[in-house]
């Protein structure tokens, strides 16, 4: 950070964190398109955004998180109802872009903030469609490896050889995209032996490596067994309301809330926001300890 921006950081402290929240939301309505269109084959660029009666939506309509609640959740063009999940992704990635920059320097920052949409976009994806992209999980592959070569303090290098650096960046990410993924595809390849159907798709060993390249082995390892527990909590709770709300007692409904396939997409990128946002030096703190127990 620059002499100025500091200053301005000393004289309006929240002048950062409310900037990078509403970039964050700004960034956050474009996911929702490509959320919706990347699927369907469509240009995520050209047309501009359109009801689903296709009529262009002026801009004071597409505010993020605003519009949504200005309108009271219907389009101003032809009085039709529109998810509540657009105004909440907004918030989230724009929630995401606020924790990113109050925990890592400028440089770090911006590099989670990119990491950080690329797992936004894989989540609602694979909600929707049961699929990840590979544009998400094999390009989150390739960008963490070049992020690691040209930002070596993504995984914490700072050798004053910039070309030390980043070789020890490049394989810190190296590392975690082979220990994320191979270990994912491991406990798929045993649970698929076990169980005589596919347990986890491709999409999942993927998208784990490039979490991996971006977080290094740790984050990879957290992701997946923090998921898992993230996954079990919101089961739990999904079970627990199928008791309370009627209309989940019926088959249909149980069918639906413990269907035979539940995406675990998100529930990776959960684990892997968690670690990156709130936990990782603790994280890296005990597996640090564990190999010192264990040399």
């Amino acid at each position: 950070m620059t002499d100025t921006l500091r200053e301005v950081d000393v004289l309006f402290p929240w002048f950062f964190p409310t900037t990078s929240f509403l970039f964050g939301a700004i960034v956050g309505s474009f996911l929702n398109v490509c959320i919706y269109r990347i699927p369907a084959n469509k240009s995520i660029v050209s047309p501009g955004s359109t009801c689903s009666c296709g009529a262009p939506i002026k801009w004071y309509d597409n505010i993020p998180i605003l519009s949504w609640f200005i309108l009271r959740g219907k389009a101003r063009c032809c009085g039709q109802s529109y998810s509540f999940r657009y105004p909440a992704i907004e918030a989230l990635t724009g929630a995401l872009f606020l924790f990113a920059w109050m925990e890592y320097a400028p440089i770090v920052a911006a590099c989670m903030f990119l990491f950080l949409s690329l797992l936004v976009c894989a989540s609602f994806i694979d909600l929707d469609t049961m699929e990840i992209p590979d544009r998400f999980s094999l390009g989150s592959a390739l960008v963490g490896i070049l992020l690691s070569v040209a930002i070596p303090s993504l995984h914490g290098f700072d050798h004053p050889i910039f070309a030390i650096a980043s070789m020890q960046s490049f394989i810190e990410s190296a590392i975690g995209l082979l220990i994320g993924s191979g270990i994912i595809l491991w406990i798929a390849i045993s649970a698929e032996t076990l169980l005589r159907k596919e347990a986890m798709g491709f999409g999942d060993v993927k998208l784990l490596g490039g979490i991996g390249a971006f977080l290094g082995w740790q984050g990879a390892v957290f992701a997946l067994f923090g998921g898992a527990v993230i996954g079990t909590a919101l089961l739990m709770l999904l079970v627990i309301a199928r008791f309370i709300i009627p209309s989940l007692r019926s088959k249909e409904g149980e069918d639906q809330l413990l269907g035979r396939k539940t995406p675990f997409g998100p529930m990776l990128a959960a684990g892997a926001a968690v670690y990156a946002l709130f936990l990782h030096n603790e994280v890296d703190a005990y597996f640090e300890l564990i190999r010192n127990l264990l040399g």
